[in-house]
């Protein structure tokens, strides 16, 4: 008799396994569509008429002074190396910036401290290219 008192209850059922998926799928369809639906609009409403103006090398409306080779000096090079150098360095402040933002104020001490030091060596190494002349243009 006791037996038979207790009801059983089951769990309700959210559905099948694959519905744990659907996000994924939805994701992967947008991730191909999203690219692929541009190039294909483009091709149908792009004109499609080329004269000989259109297959110039430039078309900015300045004609051409000299060849698509054309040297540039070591300095072009050098200042752009020192741009994406102090530029690349300069990513590391959003992790210290959040670390920073903690509740351990020792640790923060620490990493305010730690900051200025990387600042200091930014600018020891800003001021040594400015004195050997890489970020003058003339």
């Amino acid at each position: 008799m006791l037996l038979q008192a207790v009801t059983t209850t089951t769990a309700p059922t959210v559905g099948s396994p694959i519905t744990a998926y659907w996000p994924v799928m939805i994701f992967f369809g947008v991730a191909v569509i999203f690219p692929v639906l541009p190039i294909i609009l483009g091709r149908f409403l792009r004109p499609i008429n080329y004269h000989k103006g259109k297959m110039r090398p430039y078309e900015c409306g300045i004609d051409p002074t000299t060849e698509a080779h054309e040297r540039f000096t070591v300095r072009y090079y050098i200042v752009a190396m020192l741009f994406l150098i102090f530029d690349v360095e300069t990513i590391f402040l959003l992790p210290w910036a959040i670390i920073f933002m903690g509740e351990d104020f020792s640790f923060t001490t620490f990493a305010l401290i730690e900051m200025f030091v990387f600042i200091g060596i930014l600018v020891v190494g800003y001021y040594y290219a400015w004195r050997k002349g890489a970020l003058e243009w003339a």
